[in-house]
């Protein structure tokens, strides 16, 4: 029995151990530019909590909404009295009294006719039972409030205004998670083109090593070779090391976590940058989120303005209440008894007369940012328009540049394949060799900051026109 038992815990061990691993599996994902966008949106944590405040500005317009439908509320109270209240009432029974003996003559014992006396006093008097109960309720609707009015007519500014902070977002998260992807692609594609100079290098200084031991040359021509091949292996782990923390980055920018596999499934040519490079006649300002923000901020300040100024009008609202109340020596309110009805429907009207120059404040405040926001939609206008032009500047020089890049580099590959072909036909020198591979890897660092120029240009003209 002891065995089996033992056998069981193993067995469940194992099963224990070899499900950790499944559990602690990180995900791999495989990304164009695109996708790591879409992902970007759902995982950036200023873009959730834009969504959350669109949700929570949804359920402020569903209060605002609630505000001018009809309330209901009900009441239910009970008191008992530990000592009735006592009132002091004037002696309203004494004047009768001595009214009636003196008109009908009566003697004192004196023989004297009873007299009215000039003051009779006053006398304590409790009214009420200990005990009391009220049920009821209240039925009141709105028929007019600027507040709520306003609001009412604000409810859809205000979502496109939360609407236009969540693309505002989305714009800058779109834009950083571009620029990281395309600076990964275009690293790991000069980190390609690193390890085959790397290899080259190799096979010049393994073939030279041949001739040095055959006394074809010098000894000096292995250390130069050598001194090439160390530097451009420190190029290609410095670049290895950048590729890294671009895919980090880039990670951060998604909102993925470090420890997930990212691959990356666009590819990245001079061509893909100049394709569907967009005119900007046809733009419009409303094309950017900034411009559409910031006027949605102008029609909510409007509203403002115009619910300040309506503060001098009255309030109005209607109500209908209705109470059953009763009175009782003992707490027997469930028992047979009168319950008192009270039925009551009414308007209140609540009229603003005198503020001491409050509202006239508010009004003027109202005025003055509305002032201020039209003067941040001119200057916005204008750095739009600043944008583009450096945009447009950038980019044009960024391609003309890449085109440049694109031939050098092709022109450094030819000179390249000819004079390594002279020095294997042993026309040529090592030295020249290595001056034009050290040609080579400059002209292909210059074509990669060149096509990562052209990308960010592109982005950065697609922005300024709303298009991104």
């Amino acid at each position: 029995m002891m065995k089996q038992r033992k056998a069981l815990w193993l067995v469940v061990l194992n099963s224990l151990l070899l499900a950790i691993p499944a559990l602690a599996q990180n995900k791999k994902y495989s990304l164009s530019a695109d996708e790591a966008v879409a992902i970007a949106f759902k995982k950036i944590t200023e873009i959730r909590n834009l969504q959350l405040d669109s949700v929570i500005q949804f359920q402020k317009n569903k209060e605002i909404t609630g505000s001018a439908l009809p309330q209901v509320n009900g009441t239910v109270s009970s008191s008992h009295y530990y000592g009735i209240p006592v009132t002091v009432l004037p002696d309203f029974l004494s004047p009768s009294i001595y009214n009636v003996l003196n008109k009908e003559g009566v003697k004192d014992g004196s023989g004297n006719t009873i007299q009215v006396p000039s003051s009779f006093g006053t006398f304590p008097a409790q009214f009420g039972v200990p005990w009391t109960a009220s049920a009821g309720f209240t039925v009141s609707q709105l028929l007019f409030q600027p507040d709520v009015f306003v609001g009412l007519k604000a409810r859809s500014t205000s979502m496109k205004y939360v609407s236009g902070n969540i693309q505002v977002m989305k714009d800058s998260i779109k834009s950083n998670v571009y620029r990281s992807y395309y600076a990964v692609l275009i690293g790991e594609k000069r980190l390609a083109f690193l390890k085959d100079g790397v290899k080259r290098l190799e096979k010049l200084l393994y073939d030279q090593e041949v001739m040095y031991k055959n006394g074809f040359i010098e000894r000096l021509d292995l250390d130069k070779t050598q001194v090439s091949l160390n530097n451009l292996r420190t190029t290609e782990m410095q670049v290895e090391n950048g590729v890294s923390l671009g895919y980090a980055a880039l990670k951060f920018a998604v909102g993925i976590a470090q420890k997930d596999t990212l691959v990356l499934v666009d590819t990245l040519s001079s061509s893909t940058v100049k394709k569907d490079i967009l005119s900007y006649e046809a733009f419009q300002y409303g094309d950017r989120p900034e411009y559409r923000l910031l006027s949605s901020v102008k029609t909510l300040q409007e509203l403002d303005l115009e619910r300040n100024k309506l503060q001098f009008i009255p309030t109005i609202s209607a109500f209908w209440s209705y109470n059953k109340n009763a009175q009782r020596q003992q707490f027997d309110f469930f028992n047979k008894g009168d319950w008192f009805t009270t039925n009551l429907v009414g308007i209140n009207m609540s009229v603003p007369i005198w503020s001491s120059g409050q509202r006239i404040a508010r009004i003027n405040q109202s005025k003055f940012s509305l002032d201020k926001t039209n003067n941040s939609i001119d200057q916005l206008k204008q750095a739009i328009d600043l944008q583009q032009e450096v945009a447009k500047a950038q980019l044009v020089n960024a391609l003309g540049s890449l085109d440049i890049q694109e031939r050098n580099l092709e022109l450094a590959e030819r000179v390249y394949n000819t004079t390594k072909k002279k020095y294997e036909q042993g026309l040529g020198s090592s030295f020249e060799l290595l001056q034009i591979e050290q040609s080579l890897e400059d002209a292909q660092s210059n074509y990669f900051q060149s096509l990562y120029d052209a990308v960010v240009a592109k982005v950065g003209l697609l922005k300024s026109i709303g298009k991104l």
